[in-house]
């Protein structure tokens, strides 16, 4: 898909790999909204490449709803869409103390991860089957999950969980939509230096960096923007999760 003109929603868009995301796709000439619970940062954000920034809880139904009409009335029917708005506790299932995980934070997580991409799905789709895009390719969903759904480490059950899930939703969402010339795509990101990452000790940093095989460092934002714009440019990439972690397996801990 050649973007260039073409209306893009990014959830997370204020910082990290959603920010990064919202910067590739505005230099390659879309109309970028950025959902973000921050408006603080993400409304700087939005201004810096020329795009617009909507405050959005992804879990909630009015407020998605509201933000995609508020963001078509901008730029168009959205015809891209990159999930990257999360959340990832770090909560033992029982502590060391014997207490139990707090199902309201599970729940939370799963809301936020799962339920919100599913329902970022959901609405953007619905709209832009409504506006009767031509051609070979109306849109393209690309959500992010982690290497988390695969090799969950001690205290990530609802984080793991959450990714999990939308691995889990992938491909038939992708089956779904694709009578609508719309595909589903995830990337499954490894150790990336995110806002969350650069708040650690520098010396944590580097022990995660030699846990990469190759390249043995943390992953830029801007390489998973990369695959991204990758996958726009590939009709044939449908249904199917990427793993971008420089093979690197999780241990437990």
């Amino acid at each position: 898909m050649d973007v260039k003109g073409v209306g893009a929603v990014v959830t997370g868009g204020a910082s990290g790999l959603g920010n990064a995301t919202a910067k590739m796709l505005a230099a390659a000439g879309a109309k970028v909204a950025i959902f973000d619970l921050n408006e603080e940062i993400g409304a700087p954000a939005a201004q810096e490449i020329g795009g617009a920034f909507f405050k959005v809880d992804v879990s909630s139904d009015a407020s998605v709803a509201e933000a995609l009409d508020a963001a078509a009335a901008l730029h168009g029917p959205a015809r891209v869409l990159v999930n990257c708005a999360g959340i990832a506790p770090a909560v033992r299932i029982v502590n060391r103390e014997g207490v139990a995980h707090s199902l309201d934070l599970y729940r939370k997580t799963i809301e936020v991860n799962l339920i919100g991409t599913f329902n970022m799905i959901s609405k953007f789709a619905a709209r832009l089957i409504a506006a009767g895009i031509e051609g070979e390719e109306a849109g393209v969903i690309v959500n992010t999950a982690s290497v988390a759904a695969y090799d969950g480490q001690i205290g990530q059950a609802a984080y793991a969980s959450s990714k999990g899930g939308v691995v889990g939703l992938t491909l038939s969402a992708a089956r779904d939509l694709a009578q609508h010339r719309i595909r589903v795509m995830t990337l499954a990101p490894g150790i990336f230096l995110t806002p969350m990452m650069k708040g650690l000790p520098q010396a944590a940093q580097d022990s995660l960096a030699t846990q990469v095989p190759h390249p043995s460092r943390l992953g830029k934002p801007e390489e998973y923007a990369m695959l991204v714009g990758s996958i726009l440019a590939n009709p044939m990439l449908n249904g199917e999760v990427i793993r971008l972690d420089g093979a690197i397996r999780m241990a437990p801990r």
